[in-house]
C-alpha cells in the first residue's frame, strides 16, 4: 500500500439527475483528497449535494463524470478482490436509523448477516458473540439487552449506534456519516459524536461526516478539516482552527455568523452578514458564473456572474472559490 496515497480522492466528480425532461446536476467538478486517519466533515444548506457525494464515496451511487480513487484505485478500474476490498473497507452510516434497519430483523439478525455473509466468523454462535462485542464499542451495555430486540424497541439514539455498530462488523478503515447524529435528541449527540472519535482513536477508522450543522462539525472535527459546498459545489475547504476562525468566503461567513453561542450576550453582539438575497436558488435554474453572486455581499458586477470561480490553493491547507477573495489573497 502506498502511505503517500490519499485513501478517498474525488477529482472533477460530477453527478446529475434527470427531473422530468429537465437534467439536474446535484454535484459539479468536486475535487477532495481524505487521508488515512482524518476527519473531513462536508457542511452545506439541505440540497447542496452534501449526501449525493458521500454515496458515491461509499459505492451506493455512480458519477456521472470524474473519477474517485481508493488507495489510488479508480473504482470504475477495479474488480474482483480489491473491488470487495473497497467495499468492506468503505462503510456508510445512514441519517434516518428508523428506515435504515429493517424493522422485522432483531439486532442480532441486523448485525449477524454481515459477519456470516463474508465469512468474518465461523458460527452463528461466535457471530453472537462478536455482536456483543460490538454493542460494547457503542456503548449498548449490557449487550444482552439488546441482541434480541427489534429496531421499534429501541430509542432512536440506540438505534443510530446500532447502525454504527452494524458497519464495524466488516472492520472498515472508512466511513461515511451521513447526518449521523441529526435525527437524535440534542442531549445525547455529543455522546454518539465522542463515541465516534473514540472509534478514531481506538480504530482507526477514517471519517467523511455530513452535517448541514457547522457548530457539529466544528466540535468533530477540530483537528480535521471542514469542506463548505453549496449548490454542488466545493466553495471552501482548510483546517477546522483556520475556517473557524479565520473563514474566506462570504457564504462561509455567513453560515458561521448564524450559529448561536452559549452565552445570549455574544449572539445578540455577533457581527451579521448581510446577504443580498435569503433566497436559495433553484438546481433546476442555476445563475450563471458564481452560484451564490445573487446573494453575496461581495458581489462584483461583471465579474461574479460572468466566470465561475475556480477552488484555489492558498497554502496551510485552505482552498477556496471566490474571484474577490483569489484577487485579495494572490501574492
Amino acid at each position: 500500500m502506498n502511505t503517500d496515497c490519499p485513501m478517498i480522492e474525488l477529482r472533477q466528480v460530477s453527478r446529475t439527475f434527470r427531473v422530468g425532461k429537465r437534467t439536474v446536476k446535484a454535484v459539479d467538478s468536486v475535487s477532495l483528497s481524505i487521508r488515512e486517519g482524518e476527519i473531513v466533515c462536508l457542511v452545506g444548506e439541505s440540497g447542496c449535494g452534501k449526501t449525493t457525494t458521500g454515496k458515491m464515496v461509499a459505492g451506493l451511487l455512480r458519477p456521472t463524470a470524474g473519477h474517485i480513487l481508493f488507495l489510488g484505485q479508480d473504482l470504475e478500474q477495479i474488480r474482483g478482490a480489491e473491488r470487495k476490498k473497497y467495499r468492506l473497507a468503505v462503510q456508510i452510516v445512514h441519517q434516518d436509523p428508523y428506515a435504515s434497519l429493517n424493522p422485522a430483523h432483531t439486532v442480532q439478525d441486523i448485525m449477524g448477516a454481515p459477519l456470516l455473509r463474508h465469512q468474518l466468523v465461523s458460527s452463528p454462535a461466535a457471530a453472537r458473540a462478536r455482536v456483543r462485542e460490538l454493542l460494547q464499542v457503542v456503548d449498548l451495555t449490557p449487550p444482552d439487552d439488546f441482541l434480541d430486540k427489534y429496531p421499534h424497541q429501541l430509542s432512536g439514539g440506540q438505534r443510530q449506534r446500532v447502525s454504527v455498530a452494524r458497519a464495524l462488523t466488516v472492520n472498515p478503515s472508512f466511513i461515511v456519516a451521513d447526518e449521523a447524529v441529526s435525527m437524535v435528541d440534542v442531549s445525547i449527540r455529543i455522546s454518539l459524536l465522542n463515541m465516534l472519535a473514540r472509534l478514531k482513536d481506538e480504530m482507526g477508522v477514517t471519517f467523511l461526516f455530513i452535517t448541514h450543522d457547522l457548530a457539529l462539525a466544528k466540535y468533530f472535527a477540530w483537528e480535521g478539516r471542514i469542506a463548505v459546498m453549496y449548490l454542488g459545489r466545493l466553495i471552501e475547504v482548510a483546517p477546522t482552527p483556520h475556517l473557524v476562525n479565520r473563514p474566506l468566503h462570504p457564504y462561509t461567513q455567513a453560515l458561521l455568523a448564524a450559529i448561536p453561542e452559549a452565552d445570549p450576550r455574544l449572539t445578540r453582539s455577533k457581527q451579521r452578514v448581510q446577504l443580498r438575497s435569503l433566497d436559495i436558488p433553484s438546481l433546476l435554474a442555476l445563475p450563471s458564473g458564481c452560484t451564490f453572486h445573487p446573494r453575496c455581499p461581495q458581489f462584483q458586477e461583471g465579474l461574479c456572474e460572468r466566470q465561475v470561480p475556480p477552488l484555489v490553493d492558498l497554502g496551510d491547507g485552505t482552498q477556496v472559490a471566490c474571484h474577490v477573495v483569489a484577487r485579495d489573497k494572490a501574492p
